[in-house]
């Protein structure tokens, strides 16, 4: 736990400030939000935050007009492609911030550039000076991201322009900060979730490797020799196996990026990507878990987009693209395709045959009722547990069946070792 100095306003707009106890600075903001504060600048009693980054003359400002008004642009969008991004974690706080900043009466303008006083790193201050620059020349919040391009994708844009359409920013603006953090905690339940049978089964076919390529042949050498021996098949296999590894173990390091290369080749077509993302879906325990993730993220995304007052079909369009799985890219394609021409949502969803049903039974009566936004939110929560419980599943699953397969290898490891001496011993005793 470490110490955080703020300064924020209160709901009257008047200055204040203090100390509080948190994890980090994301806690620290939250637990000032918490007391109905504005937090305007936090810092770490034990060092300042890191400094933003002074420009350097390769960032002065270059002029661009656009008609009569002159617009000032940071220097890295005139001298090459590299931009600089955000992690998902970081995105995140810098919504929830120009939220909070706009949510106590703020103007946007005036809450981007708080944002940027108060801004870490080197690529926030950047992204804010660059959207600032386009705020302040009259372009909406929206245009300003999409013209910045990554690290906003299609849903930060899209429910930036909700929040300006429907003048509810400071809301639709949180509801997007939670979108963002959900995303995180997933990915990070998933690498979680992987991290340990990874490491055990890379500890079995190490030592595995080890045993066929030094132990085996040093035993099985001698006994090659032996007048009249003629080794089994699965010990000469072992054998050949560690003489290619010995002699041509770089043929396999080229082999190895050759394949990666050209699966990668492969997987540009978006055809191939369908037919890959099509086998995941069929694989046992890993396609219900991958099933069960984009199900919950398409409705969390579509009832919040939604609730943001976006139409359906741009919803949809927008959640399309957060799904990661090009088949069920496909599918809430043809969705819209059939929404477009007047059917209901339900109707198509529930045609494609990759969405539960109890997701086409809330949609089907969120739309009768009126009420499909709040029911899309409450079942994104039920949806979200059903991932947690998939992802207990798999872990529990994953390591027995990588024990398995490792058993299977380590039986022929030992056939090739027993066979042979076993062989030995019954020609000895002949």
């Amino acid at each position: 736990m470490a110490s955080w100095r703020y300064d924020s306003l209160d709901r009257s707009g008047a200055e204040s400030s203090g100390v509080v106890v948190a994890v980090d600075r994301a806690s620290a903001m939250r637990l000032v939000q918490s007391r109905g504060l504005t937090p305007l600048r936090i810092e770490s009693e034990d060092g300042p935050a890191p400094a933003a980054r002074q420009p350097t003359k390769s960032d002065q400002p270059q002029r661009s007009s656009m008609g009569s008004t002159e617009i000032t642009l940071p220097g890295w969008m005139t001298l090459g492609p590299r931009r600089p991004t955000l992690s998902r974690s970081d995105m995140s706080n810098l919504i929830r911030e120009l939220a909070t900043a706009i949510e106590a009466g703020l103007p946007l303008m005036q809450a981007l550039k708080i944002v940027r006083k108060q801004a870490p790193g080197k690529s926030q201050p950047v992204i804010l000076d660059a959207l600032i620059a386009k705020v302040e020349a009259g372009q909406p919040l929206y245009e300003a991201m999409k013209a910045f391009g990554a690290p906003f994708d299609d849903m930060v844009i899209g429910m930036a322009r909700a929040a300006d359409a429907s003048g509810r920013m400071p809301e639709v603006l949180h509801q997007l900060a939670d979108l963002l953090d959900r995303a995180v905690e997933l990915k990070r339940e998933l690498i979680g979730a992987t991290v340990y049978p990874l490491i055990v089964a890379a500890l079995i076919l190490a030592s595995v490797t080890l045993l066929v390529t030094v132990i085996l042949p040093q035993l099985m050498i001698p006994l090659a020799a032996q007048p009249g021996m003629v080794l089994p098949l699965p010990t000469r296999i072992l054998l050949n196996f560690a003489w290619f590894m010995s002699n041509f173990w770089w043929l396999l390091v080229i082999i190895v990026f050759v394949v990666t290369t050209a699966a990668r080749r492969w997987l540009q077509d978006v055809e191939h990507r369908r037919m890959k993302d099509y086998a995941l879906l069929r694989t046992p325990l890993l396609g219900k878990l991958l099933r069960d993730v984009a199900v919950a993220r398409f409705t969390r995304t579509l009832g919040t987009l939604v609730s943001a007052g976006l139409p359906i079909l741009q919803s949809l369009r927008i959640t399309k693209d957060t799904l990661g799985n090009a088949v069920l890219m496909q599918a809430i394609e043809q969705v819209e395709e059939k929404v477009t021409t007047g059917q209901s949502l339900a109707e198509p969803l529930e045609r494609c045959g990759f969405f539960p049903p109890l997701l086409i039974q809330i949609v089907n009566i969120g739309e009768k009722s009126g009420r499909l936004e709040g029911m899309l939110l409450h079942a994104a929560t039920a949806f979200d547990r059903q991932v947690n419980s998939s992802i207990k599943i798999f872990t529990k699953a994953l390591p027995p069946i990588l024990l398995v397969v490792m058993a299977i290898i380590a039986g022929f490891v030992l056939a090739g070792i027993l066979l042979p001496l076993l062989q030995l011993q019954s020609s000895l005793g002949g």
